[in-house]
């Protein structure tokens, strides 16, 4: 017994990694019994390392350059002072499939095969050739002989080994790999019993996923990017691409032109369309409405987008911060609100190491 009292007051670290296509983020957190602290973060831009893009959202080959990769997380570990070596890398939701389905109730030992049997009816690749990430939706119907929804996100393994490689390469110790949706919902929605949509905007793509009672109930991929507001500022007023990301990062859309607003508009509208359609099929299917919906990723902070949002969708609206279950000195209190909808995954990744 003493040894098990020992062990839950145990000082515990590990690092949460996310390779995006933008930038690498990196956070080292510590747990003493149930408080947990943020020990260290950086972060590199993408453009930095390489030419290409880290990650390639178009193709399964994922960590493409993957020694500039290894080489960069390096750096930022060197740079932030992190000895840590228990790593936890996160998945981007275009190396993943996720889908929900029914299994009847059943002991506990029987599940784990009912779900590879019944994944393999929905993926289209071969069961042999995916990890499942799994997580039981609990039945709040009351019905004792219900059945059981699962939620479930398949990797490819030739993914995982990819991440393995680059693990080892930055030497790193790879505790786990997990789907950065699951990162998300821990971060941002543990214990809230709302029905909450998160829309996560990326510089490559965009993930849409509605969480109800802190449960992950649905996930879709979008194909709008962040990107493709810059290259469309770029175009539109005839300027480079690094000039154009400026002005998207600093004015976005209170920018003063008309017809780059109307350009910006008309690339965001069917995302907000899409939102719509996706909060309309879950109040069909559970009979639910969608009550907050919060933006993160590296395009929740361009200014105007918020209040786009709300005027279109008419629902409260937040931009959340995933470091408030950590401390840290009051001094980082605004950088760390900045970045945060950044920073949400690879926090999300590292709670899931302080948990097992």
């Amino acid at each position: 017994k003493m040894f098990i009292i020992f062990k839950m007051f145990f000082s515990k670290k590990i690092v949460g990694i996310d390779i995006g296509t933008a930038s690498i983020k990196i956070v080292e957190v510590s747990s003493w019994g149930k408080f947990k602290q943020l020990k260290n973060y950086g972060e590199v831009k993408s453009n930095l390392i390489s030419k290409k893009p880290l990650l390639d959202p178009k193709t399964n080959s994922s960590v493409i350059e993957g020694g500039n990769t290894s080489l960069a997380i390096k750096e930022i570990l060197n740079e932030a002072g992190i000895k840590t070596k228990s790593a936890i890398f996160s998945i981007p939701d275009f190396y993943t499939f996720c889908t929900s389905f029914d299994i009847p109730q059943m002991p506990g030992e029987e599940i784990p095969d009912a779900i590879r049997y019944n994944a393999s009816q929905y993926i289209t690749l071969p069961i042999s050739e995916v990890t499942l990430d799994w997580r039981l939706i609990p039945n709040v119907s009351g019905f004792q002989n219900s059945l059981m929804k699962v939620f479930i996100v398949a990797i490819p393994n030739q993914v995982i080994e990819d991440y393995k490689t680059v693990a080892k390469d930055a030497g790193l110790e790879l505790r786990a790999v997990e789907a950065e949706v699951f990162g998300i919902v821990r971060a941002l929605v543990k214990d809230s019993r709302k029905t909450i949509c998160l829309v996560d905007i990326g510089a490559q793509s965009s993930t849409i996923s509605i969480v109800d009672q802190g449960f992950l109930k649905k996930s879709y991929s979008s194909n709008f990017s962040g990107n493709q507001l810059i290259s469309t500022i770029s175009s539109t007023l005839n300027i480079s691409y690094k000039e154009a990301e400026e002005i998207r990062n600093k004015e976005g859309l209170n920018f003063s032109k008309q017809n780059v607003l109307e350009a910006l508009h008309n690339l965001i509208d069917p995302l907000l369309r899409e939102a719509q359609n996706i909060f309309n099929d879950f109040s069909q299917s559970d009979k639910k409405q969608v009550e907050e919906i919060y933006l993160i990723g590296g395009m929740a902070n361009m200014p105007g987008l918020k209040d786009y949002f709300l005027k279109s969708i008419k629902k409260q609206i937040y931009i959340p911060n995933c470091f408030l279950e950590l401390s840290y000195p009051s001094i980082l209190k605004d950088s760390l609100k900045e970045m945060s909808p950044r920073f949400s995954v690879a926090v999300g990744v590292a709670l899931d190491g302080l948990d097992v």
